[in-house]
């Protein structure tokens, strides 16, 4: 996994993105919840909330996200990735993709499948291990 991400996010350093490993998951977070908080991020991250504002403050500079106030609570902004953004999160889940092939190349179904089992169960495990 280690090798995987590292050669993920060594794509992103290098790309016309230039993106960190966290400004890439800070991103996806409200690719895929548009419209949520920081408050929102913090609380599913865990993450600390001046980090966070930080990595916010710095794609919203960049054009890569866009920020409206709440109508409930005018002092909450809701994020979304604008166009740039979402052609970056595009980009990126591309190379995911080109390196998961490259990583099973040469298994076949049942052998995917059976990794598949196995990483769940040390995921789960893991998780078991937080408690």
């Amino acid at each position: 996994m280690h090798q995987f991400r590292s050669q993920l996010f060594q794509a992103l350093r290098q790309g016309t993105h230039e993106l960190t490993h966290m400004e890439s998951k800070v991103l996806g977070f409200f690719v895929r919840r548009p419209g949520a908080t920081q408050s929102d991020l913090v609380q599913q991250t865990g993450r600390d909330k001046a980090q966070l504002a930080r990595l916010i403050k710095g794609l919203r500079e960049r054009g890569l996200l866009d920020a409206v106030a709440d109508e409930a609570d005018r002092r909450n902004l809701r994020l979304t990735p604008t166009d740039a953004g979402l052609a970056i999160q595009r980009a990126l889940q591309r190379q995911a993709r080109q390196l998961e092939a490259q990583a099973v190349t040469g298994l076949d179904a049942a052998e995917k499948a059976r990794l598949l089992e196995l990483l769940r169960r040390v995921q789960a495990n893991l998780a078991a291990g937080k408690s």
